[in-house]
């Protein structure tokens, strides 16, 4: 059971710690345990209480209208809400709620109700990877546990395998071939997967290799198919090879292929001698270069309603 200070409730709700201890002292909403030196903390069903009263004062209730709700109420309140209000801050708020409280249901419902009306390309840009940053600055400052993160995480792996999943097969005969890889100790999956579907989506083949791959193994996957291009992100957390050795050795060991590099050490090296080397600066960086390729978007399946 985790336990969060009056800031850790700031930094999730969006709400002043002088607003939430007012809320406390003239409705009654959620009243904190207090430890022996007299130190607020709160519970899992408080954060989850307050959340729900953040996002619905945000959207125009009144604090005193919310107050003499029951906890249910203001629940399916939030849901509806959610459901039809698609501004960003609600958007952000419902999310974090529906991980904070690990409900599967309520994060599917607003990404699949953004899916059928954006799209998922648009969706991904748009709504999940603001998500991802907030959430990822809460994980940082301790305020959303591991196992909530880890939660979310395989939610949206789930949506990107099924976006991709649902794209025709290649038909462009004629486009380069690309490889996606991680190396030993790169965690950036997400990311991974949805510059595959990006590619995808546009008509070109891609082969998946997925995490953990070490250069023998691009060796062997350029001897058994024509690979154009290996992409691959190195971030902060990749600490098991150096850079520079691990560039060099790919070259040498797949003289026919060019390496595409994403991520913040990629940025930081400079390849500028090597023919067979691209920095990827970004997403918008990754979709310049693909439509240089003159690959065309194919329709995409949508959800269903």
């Amino acid at each position: 059971m985790a336990v969060y200070s009056i800031s850790d409730l700031e930094k999730l709700t969006g709400i002043k710690a002088a607003t939430l201890r007012a809320w406390e002292q003239r409705y009654g909403i959620v009243k904190p345990k207090r430890t022996k030196t007299n130190i607020r903390y709160y519970l899992d069903e408080d954060l989850r209480e307050l959340l729900n009263v953040a996002l619905l004062n945000k959207n125009g209730m009144r604090i005193s209208q919310i107050a003499k709700m029951r906890t249910e109420e203001r629940s399916e309140k939030v849901v509806a809400i959610s459901s039809i209000n698609v501004s960003p801050d609600t958007q952000l708020d419902a999310l974090t709620l529906s991980a904070v409280e690990m409900d599967e249901f309520k994060f599917s419902h607003i990404i699949n109700t953004n899916i059928r009306q954006r799209g998922f390309e648009e969706t991904m840009l748009e709504v999940i990877y603001p998500f991802l940053d907030k959430l990822g600055v809460l994980y940082f400052t301790g305020s959303v546990t591991p196992v909530q993160e880890a939660f979310i995480g395989n939610l949206i792996r789930r949506k990107l395998l099924a976006a991709t999943d649902q794209l025709p097969a290649p038909q462009q005969r004629g486009l380069p071939v690309f490889a996606l890889y991680l190396p030993d100790g790169e965690l950036q999956e997400l990311s991974l997967l949805f510059v595959q579907f990006l590619l995808r989506k546009r008509g070109f083949a891609t082969l998946y290799l997925g995490g953990d791959v070490a250069v023998t193994d691009l060796i062997d996957a350029a001897k058994c198919r024509k690979i154009d291009y290996f992409f691959t992100i190195f971030s902060n957390a990749f600490v098991h090879e150096p850079l520079d050795r691990h560039v060099a050795n790919v070259l040498k060991g797949c003289p026919d292929t060019t390496l595409l590099l994403s991520g913040y050490q990629a940025t930081m090296h400079d390849f500028g001698d090597a023919e067979r080397v691209r920095i990827i600066q970004g997403l918008d960086d990754m979709l310049d270069f693909v439509t240089s390729l003159g690959g065309t978007p194919a329709k995409t399946a949508q959800l269903p309603a």
